[in-house]
């Protein structure tokens, strides 16, 4: 046992640092060993009575010694050697260390401390030390900083924190990094805690210097007569020198802070080549360009970029390091140089993509409207490499054949107009001429392309109306000169029915002859809705009410097999539209469905508002940006093919078997939306199903009032039938004066006929100057003319003219195969006049007749 005064049971604080500890000496063990034994000897030799005190006394004095080294145990004088604590070597490196070393316990009492800790904080000895709160008391410098410490060390965590202690009057201060971390992972250990300080001064001075020769660094580049700035590979500007924001009047520090991209400080196209290098892994690129950059306020100024570029081992590029010289100085001083800055805008801005090849078609140099191209047509950047990428496969031979003439010397080389290879269908059109060749120069010819996908586009959008407002116009032409042959039909087929009973054997055949009649003028009624040329009646509507009506007569039409869902969008906007001609439009996009669906599916109708900005979005061609109620109508069918789809509008177009079509369902459909002021639009994938977007245009209660509610659906218009067919028949006779006009010889007799048979004196004329000489030979004392509107020598609307401008109160009806508002448009304002649509019954004619000469 030897006395150690680091123990840690000493309840008063006190330094452990002294001389080192003697060891124990294994012959002082021998000596007293040997002295113990000899005594016992001698005693034995003696004899038991002389030798008794000498016992008596032996022990007396081993019990003293014992009890002694007992108490001092306890009292903590003397301890048990540990040769791990007490090892002087350990001792030694702990003395030595360049960091002050201090252990406290709980209390905050020192229990240890080394030779650097007395240094470093001034202790005159071992019996000065003090705990680190108690050395940097009073310094409001440090306090807080301590603080953290103490709660970190009572918390049993590790804390660092550099704190700067001033020097005693003029010296100068000191930088220590002062840590605390627990003694062990152990409950007892963790009751102490370790504290170490280190002077970091020389650290601290060497970062200064560092930081100022890296600001010094940053002076001298940020004020350096060129300009430099960095992009990374999302295109964002990482830095710029404040000489580069000068030129483009931004301030340094709103560059610094982000938002600002490459494409916002390079005029036009000129990003496109700093980001078209193409890529090789592991290696640096620098480029030379020509450009102009935008300034803040729009103008630009002419520039030299030497932009280096880095890619990594996988081909990703890293930042951008680019040196910019400006070229504005070269326009006033040099004017060879003033020429160059002049033909780099001419060759970067023009709006056709320039390129110089080789005779492998390998890209020698190019514009920044051709980098950009080729960016949007090969995502790996092979349409920078070569120009032949850039063009789709089917077409490629096309410009191999213009290079190789070029290669050749050739002169005049004709347009290739060639499909651009890339996700999108795009087309474009490339112009290649010879270039004379030198032994230094790789080029071979100089390739101007110019992007053709919009003109292509627009001409096919052209010929399209081109060609439906032809077939339209025929339609109409055919639809009117049928109707007159309808109406003679259906006239003379009314006095046979009126000649006939219904026991009569041919009575039927009649009756066959009236219903091919009437589908003959339903067909021509899809005719002038394809052409726009049939009379609408239209009314405000709410389209989800409209549908609702709808559902049962769609079940019944589509069948069991096919679902239907109707999905109903909130606050509909009204519209406003022809009832039937809507339903007919429903109706026929849904037989089409059912159609496309022979094993069963589903048809969904869905309605939508559509506001203006929305619209705008949109990208439906022709369709300007308004309110918009939006007619959904898809299917899971077969689809339509992508080589017809353009074609399906078209009348007379079907793709069913003879005799189960007549082509005009979709034409119907197209000509019905058109008419109204909507638009129709068309998307179908093969085998996924074919969706229909009809788009009519909101109706704001503002713009007029609304007329009366009518019959707006087929149910109510069955009720309206049966109701009709429960009245009485009415009484449709009369008498008057009626001049009727109709340059079909066959129509007009039938028709004079039939009004003859109910009572009216009719006057005939084959055109309007034959009428108009009827007329005043009768002074005007007519009750009613019905004429037609398209006559030779005079038509309709001159005839009204004439005839009004002589008797004001003249009541006229006109009869025409075209809607009404063709021809209303050449009529004055405010004329009043009947219309009846051909082709007629004698029924609607005679009716027509009597309501219109017993209106007011």
């Amino acid at each position: 046992m030897t006395a150690d005064s680091n123990d840690p049971s000493v309840t008063e604080p006190f330094l452990a640092h002294g001389p080192a500890r003697r060891n124990g000496s294994i012959l002082l063990v021998v000596l007293i060993a040997a002295g113990i034994v000899a005594v016992a000897v001698w005693l034995m030799t003696i004899g038991r009575t002389e030798a008794q005190p000498y016992i008596l006394g032996v022990l007396a004095l081993l019990a003293t010694v014992g009890l002694f080294n007992l108490f001092a145990l306890a009292a903590g004088i003397i301890r048990f050697s540990d040769r791990a604590t007490d090892d002087p070597v350990m001792a030694r490196i702990a003395d030595q260390a360049q960091e002050g070393l201090v252990v406290t316990d709980s209390r905050g009492h020192v229990v240890y401390s080394n030779a650097a800790y007395l240094t470093l904080t001034g202790a005159a000895g071992p019996q000065d030390v003090r705990p680190v709160e108690r050395v940097f008391i009073g310094n409001p410098d440090v306090s807080e900083a301590v603080f953290r410490l103490l709660k970190a060390a009572r918390e049993g965590k590790r804390q660092q924190e550099e704190v700067r202690v001033a020097g005693h009057e003029a010296g100068q201060g000191r930088w220590l990094r002062l840590r605390v971390r627990p003694l062990g992972e152990g409950k007892r250990d963790a009751k102490y805690a370790v504290w170490s300080i280190a002077d970091v001064t020389r650290d601290r001075e060497r970062q200064e210097d560092v930081f100022q020769e890296l600001r010094h660094a940053i002076e001298y580049l940020d004020h350096a007569p060129c300009g430099f700035f960095s992009v990374n590979p999302a295109g964002e500007i990482a830095y710029v020198n404040a000489t580069l924001a000068n030129w483009l009047d931004y301030d340094l520090a709103e560059i610094g802070s982000g938002g600002l991209k490459l494409t916002d400080i390079v005029s036009g196209d000129g990003a496109a080549l700093l980001t078209s290098i193409a890529a090789v892994p592991g290696e640096v690129k620098t480029e030379v360009f020509d450009i102009d950059l935008r300034m803040r306020g729009g103008k630009t100024v002419p520039v030299r970029l030497y932009h280096k570029l880095a890619f990594g081992a996988d081909g990703a590029a890293g930042a951008s390091r680019t040196l910019v010289i400006s070229r504005a100085r070269d326009e006033h001083s040099d004017p060879e140089r003033a020429a160059e800055v002049r033909f780099m805008r001419f060759f970067d801005h023009t709006p056709m993509a320039i390129a110089t090849v080789d005779r492998g078609g390998n890209v020698v140099g190019a514009n920044a409207r051709y980098a950009k191209l080729a960016q949007g047509l090969n995502g790996d950047g092979g349409a920078a490499k070569s120009i032949f990428r850039a063009v789709n496969p089917r077409d490629r031979g096309l410009l191999i054949a213009a290079i190789n003439q070029a290669a050749e010397g050739q002169g005049d080389i004709a347009p290739v107009e060639v499909m651009l290879d890339g996700p999108k269908e795009r087309f474009a059109q490339f112009f290649v001429t010879t270039v004379e060749k030198d032994e230094r120069d790789a080029e071979t010819a100089i390739v101007y392309m110019l992007e053709t996908t919009e003109r292509r586009a627009l001409e096919n959008q052209i010929n399209q109306s081109q060609k439906m407002e032809m077939v339209g116009q025929l339609a109409g032409g055919i639809a009117h000169d049928f109707n007159n042959v309808l109406s003679a039909i259906m006239m003379a087929n009314d006095f046979l029915l009126n000649a006939h009973k219904p026991t009569d054997p041919s009575f039927q055949d009649i009756m066959q002859i009236k219903q091919n009649a009437t589908r003959a003028a339903t067909l021509v009624r899809q005719l002038l809705a394809f052409s726009r040329r049939q009379t609408l009646r239209p009314q405000v509507l709410d389209l989800g009410d409209a549908l609702s009506d709808l559902t049962m007569l769609l079940r019944r039409l589509i069948g069991e097999k096919v679902k239907l869902d109707l999905v109903h969008g909130r606050d509909l906007w009204p519209v406003k539209v022809d009832v039937s001609q809507f339903e007919q439009v429903v109706v026929n996009l849904a037989v089409n469905a059912r159609d496309a669906m022979p094993d069963g599916g589903k048809l969904i109708i869905r309605t939508a508002n559509v506001p203006t900005e929305e619209a705008a979005q949109l990208a439906n061609k022709g369709m300007p940006a308004a309110d918009y109620v939006k007619i959904e109508i898809a299917d899971t069918g077969t689809g339509i093919p992508a080589e017809i789809i353009d074609k399906i509008f078209e009348p007379f177009f079907s793709t069913k078997e003879v005799g189960k079509g007549t082509g005009l369902g979709l034409s119907t459909v197209y000509g019905i939306v058109k008419q109204t002021g909507g638009f129709v639009y068309v998307d179908s994938v093969p085998g996924g199903g074919t969706t229909f977007r009809i788009y009519l245009p909101r109706h704001r209660q503002e713009q007029e009032v609304a007329p009366e509610a009518q019959v707006g659906n087929g149910a109510a218009k069955e009720t309206a039938a049966a109701t009709e067919a429960a009245k009485p028949k009415p009484d449709l006779t009369g008498q008057g004066t009626i001049l009727l006009v109709e340059d079909e010889d066959g129509l007009r007799s039938l028709n004079a006929r039939g009004l003859r048979s109910r009572g009216y004196s009719v006057i005939e004329a084959a055109n309007g100057v034959e009428a108009l000489e009827a007329f005043e030979e009768k002074n005007g004392a007519v009750d009613l003319v019905v004429s037609d509107v398209v006559m030779p020598e005079m038509d309709g609307p001159t005839l009204l003219k004439e005839m009004r401008s002589r008797n004001v109160e003249l009541k006229i009806i006109f009869v025409s195969g075209y809607a009404e508002d063709a021809f209303e448009k050449s009529l004055p304002e405010n004329q009043q006049f009947a219309f009846l649509p051909k082709p007629f019954t004698l029924t609607q004619l005679v009716a027509a007749v009597k309501e219109t000469m017993t209106a007011n």
